[in-house]
């Protein structure tokens, strides 16, 4: 009996994301939005004068990195401010991944760190339970809104986490990138995720729109390389495509048709281009900035 199609485990899933993480351009794509877009959020975020920054950074297997850089732009746009930031984490290696990079970070004497390992869903609990409604000057959710079971309360509790003047950033897959045609046409074919897995920007600016909050959305390009993905046996190709469908092992365990069509589907412009004889996948983000 052929084994049968799962979703990866939080290891696996974290085993998958490295080898994108290295074969794409997300981490730059990132970068180049922090270069170009952050420091004038940063910069407009405070407009009284202000001894003390609130920060809430939301997870999802950045595992710290891209936070550090965002809080360094803060400090360049507030310099001698204290910056008290709160991370909210369910995955204990990332957490861990990301406390190791803050001790050998020697440029954070004015930022103190605050660990929640726990889902988004559980620190909303703890604090209405708890009935201290903190206000953040920032809030960041870095493609993390695929894990959460009720993305419009989600979105809502923290933006009532936004102190007066303060911005909510959303960063999450753009609806020009290959996942959204391969989610609309494959997503029945594929074990089943948390159930908010399969979204884009649209749904979460159709989501901001019901709320009636003020937004503006940043498309910034990013390719992702999966030629190993047609290579038969290859290693890399096999995690890539674990990845791309949420599915350990997927090459393995799904019905040779399911494998053909995929396989086809990510050849389609919709989805990949062809550079220099490689098949770049497109990666596209958008950036949304909230208002409070």
């Amino acid at each position: 009996v052929a084994p049968s199609m799962r979703s990866l485990t939080a290891e696996e899933y974290a085993e998958a994301f490295k080898t994108f993480l290295d074969h794409s351009t997300e981490h730059q794509c990132m970068d180049e939005f922090n270069k170009e877009e952050m420091p004038n959020i940063m910069a407009r975020a405070i407009f009284r004068p202000h001894h003390q920054l609130q920060t809430g950074f939301l997870q999802k297997s950045t595992q710290g990195e891209q936070d550090l850089k965002m809080i360094r732009i803060l400090q360049a746009a507030h310099p001698g401010v204290l910056i008290d930031n709160e991370i909210i984490e369910p995955n204990p290696q990332h957490v861990a991944a990301y406390k190791e990079l803050v001790n050998q970070a020697p440029d954070l004497q004015n930022v103190s760190f605050i660990w929640h390992q726990l889902t988004s869903l559980e620190y909303e609990q703890q604090v209405k339970e708890k009935g201290t409604h903190k206000k953040f000057d920032f809030i960041h959710m870095i493609q993390m809104l695929y894990r959460v079971e009720d993305i419009l309360n989600t979105i809502k509790f923290f933006h009532s986490c936004l102190d007066h003047h303060g911005k909510l950033l959303i960063i999450i897959l753009s609806d020009s990138s290959g996942w959204a045609s391969l989610w609309k046409k494959y997503r029945h074919c594929l074990p089943s995720t948390d159930s908010g897995h399969y979204i884009t920007s649209n749904g979460i600016t159709d989501v901001l729109k019901r709320l009636g909050v003020e937004y503006r959305v940043c498309e910034f390009p990013s390719g992702w390389d999966i030629t190993e993905c047609f290579i038969e046996g290859d290693p890399v190709g096999g995690r890539m495509m674990d990845f791309l469908t949420g599915t350990k092992n997927f090459l393995g365990t799904a019905p040779p048709g399911l494998r053909q069509r995929l396989q086809e589907a990510l050849c389609q412009p919709e989805c990949s281009s062809k550079k220099d004889g490689r098949i770049v996948f497109s990666n596209n983000l958008s950036m949304i900035v909230v208002e409070s």
